[in-house]
């Protein structure tokens, strides 16, 4: 969509192949983070030029640039992309599934000790620190802008009078992705994508690490289905930036 062009745009790089004075043939987007990290993505090449190493060449102008600003660079790939990336220096970190629902039954009530409602203003600090916590960095500008792709998945849920958890989303061509999703536990996790789910129509997407097997197992009971496999990678090391315990769904492998 034009909005997550937006986001490469105006918070970090994109690069574009063209022959001559016509159209792009392939693109890649880096998006810098204070972490000492920055995420590669939307690497894309016209059918007519496939098999060409254009991709490659890319990959190689992406990492090139960012070790040169002295950042790591990171992605979540597709079983066919993580054989290429393999190849470039990137290791795996953790594994993830994309779960879709299309027919979406309603989510069971939730425990009364989480209470969830909509993101406002004043809740802007507490949510930017956890999920600074979370993440490994501060990323204010793009979490802002999540928030007004999809209202009514923009939550936060309290417990014990302190925010335990946060969910954002943002819209998309053929179905809305929710997350990212940050909690204290699955209980809280499962509240916040339970008011989301109710609100939001189907179809929706959620890419959930495959440590969080009760989230994948709830959700498979709503109707969500796995279709896909994902593996964050990170650059010259096998240790990831993010605290996994929290990390209940990622903002979208284009997004980290």
């Amino acid at each position: 969509m034009a909005a997550d062009w937006r986001i490469f745009l105006e918070l970090g790089s994109v690069t574009c192949l063209t022959r001559g004075d016509g159209p792009p043939i392939a693109t890649a987007a880096t998006l810098p983070y204070d972490g000492g990290f920055a995420w590669i993505s939307t690497v894309l090449v016209t059918a007519a030029e496939r098999r060409q190493g254009l991709a490659r060449w890319l990959m190689r102008h992406c990492i090139e640039e960012l070790l040169a600003r002295k950042l790591v660079p990171v992605l979540d790939a597709t079983p066919a992309g993580r054989t290429v990336y393999v190849g470039l220096g990137f290791n795996d970190c953790w594994p993830m599934h994309r779960l879709v629902g299309r027919t979406i039954r309603a989510p069971s009530a939730i425990s009364n000790a989480v209470a969830v409602r909509a993101l406002t203003a004043d809740d802007w600090p507490q949510v930017i620190a956890y999920d600074t916590a979370v993440f490994g960095a501060e990323r204010n500008a793009l979490l802002r802008r999540l928030a007004d792709r999809l209202p009514n998945a923009a939550l936060v849920a309290e417990r014990g009078g302190r925010i335990a958890g946060f969910l954002l989303g943002r819209d998309g061509r053929v179905m809305s992705q929710l997350g990212p999703l940050a909690a204290d536990d699955d209980a809280v996790a499962s509240a916040l994508l339970a008011q989301a789910i109710a609100v939001t129509p189907a179809p929706l997407t959620v890419d959930v690490p495959d440590r969080h097997a009760g989230l994948h197992d709830w959700l498979a009971t709503l109707g969500f289905t796995a279709e896909r496999l994902l593996t964050r990678m990170v650059h010259g090391t096998h240790v990831a930036f993010d605290e996994g315990a929290r990390l209940f769904a990622i903002a979208g492998p284009e997004l980290g």
